[in-house]
């Protein structure tokens, strides 16, 4: 008889490593859900979204002032990468590994990788993940199961990164989506620049601290998170 084979964890990029990667202005993917290597990206051309360039559309003002999703941060990192690497339509393969995975969940364990999220009770209907350091937020992948979700979840980042006093929003790659929401495309030689100022200082808060802020702001002002977020968005918008 043999023996049970018992499956073994991922291998795991080291977080230095990958800190180290982003700072230089660096990232890696796969080609696969189940391929064990990775490469190293550095685009020519890299997407960023400016905190007063965000769109913020009256349907999304509208839908922000109704609350329908409780925003939390680092509530269930581990589900928001597992959804990011479902395959979709228009994405039927995905470059989020199993490595890539194991790898951000521990960079999320040590305080480096952050995932917004939005809920509806106690369900996960949408969110994004992405890497922190200094006073950059590297997005990775966004997700959403109800219409609309991964919008929220992106306009709760912008205004937390602004509240903590970020400076940096990288999306890497431009799409249509992230175009439509504001978002623009730099030369390689710009976003370096711009990610040498932002890694000079530190945040004022964590993205953790500034959403528990939001939500004792809003209970002062009788208001609610979802209608502060909206606030911000449209008085710059």
């Amino acid at each position: 008889m043999h023996a049970p084979t018992i499956p073994t964890a991922p291998k795991i990029i080291p977080p230095e490593i990958l800190l180290l990667a982003y700072r230089s202005g660096v990232f890696p993917m796969a080609d696969s859900r189940d391929d064990t290597e990775i490469f190293w990206v550095e685009p020519r051309k890299r997407a960023i979204l400016p905190f007063d360039g965000f769109r913020c559309s009256k349907s999304l003002a509208k839908l922000l002032k109704q609350d329908r999703f409780t925003i939390r941060v680092n509530g269930d990192f581990a589900s928001v990468i597992r959804a990011c690497a479902q395959p979709r339509i228009d994405h039927p393969e995905t470059w989020i590994s199993e490595v890539i995975e194991a790898s951000y969940c521990n960079l999320n364990a040590l305080g480096h990788a952050h995932s917004v999220e939005c809920w509806q009770g106690e369900e996960l209907v949408g969110g994004l993940y992405g890497v922190a350091f200094d006073r950059v937020f590297c997005g990775e992948s966004m997700f959403a199961r109800t219409a609309n979700a991964s919008k929220v979840a992106l306009a709760a980042l912008v205004v937390l990164m602004r509240r903590a006093e970020y400076q940096l929003l990288d999306c890497q790659f431009i799409t249509d989506h992230l175009a439509s929401l504001g978002a623009v495309e730099i030369t390689r030689d710009e976003y370096q620049d711009r990610l040498a100022a932002a890694a000079s200082g530190v945040p004022k808060y964590s993205l953790a601290e500034a959403l528990e802020r939001l939500r004792q702001d809003a209970a002062t002002a009788s208001s609610s998170p979802g209608k502060l977020i909206a606030q911000s968005l449209t008085q710059t918008s």
